[in-house]
């Protein structure tokens, strides 16, 4: 299974998020400090904030927070909520996709059940069990003094 880069940045932006311990993060910090498209970057914030899991302001000395406790953010439906749209394969699509497989195949079945695996698996941890000294630092570190462990 492969993460679309939409969840990937979702992901990668509440671990920013919670490990840096700031009030806010402007939408252009969080794109430089993640080095991903600020524009991608706005509309993955936008989803988040529509989840739940992020609240916005706008304006001088606004920006992106959690809205969760890091605690109480399970990794498996953050991932759901933003992969809500992907389908895994085309037979999972709402409009039932267009497999000539669909009438005979027993494979639909079988992917659905490790896509809930899955997803259970990932929500036996929550975003707080994900956050260590190294992301912390690197989340508090000044902008263009960052460096990564080797």
């Amino acid at each position: 299974m492969k993460l679309t880069a939409f969840a990937d940045f979702g992901l990668r932006t509440l671990l920013l998020l919670a490990a840096g311990r700031r009030s806010s993060w402007s939408s252009a910090e969080l794109a430089e400090r993640l080095q991903v498209s600020r524009d991608h970057l706005v509309k993955v914030i936008q989803r988040l904030a529509a989840g739940g899991y992020v609240q916005t302001t706008r304006g001088a000395g606004g920006g992106v927070s959690l809205a969760q406790d890091p605690q109480s953010i399970r990794l498996g439906q953050v991932l759901a909520w933003m992969e809500q749209e992907q389908a895994l394969v085309e037979c999972f699509r709402d409009d039932g996709g267009s497999c000539r497989l669909n009438p005979m195949c027993h494979l639909r079945g079988r992917l659905s059940a490790a896509e809930k695996a899955f997803y259970a698996e990932l929500d036996r941890s929550t975003l707080a069990d994900c956050l260590n000294p190294a992301l912390r630092a690197f989340a508090r570190a000044e902008p263009g003094s960052v460096r990564l462990p080797a």
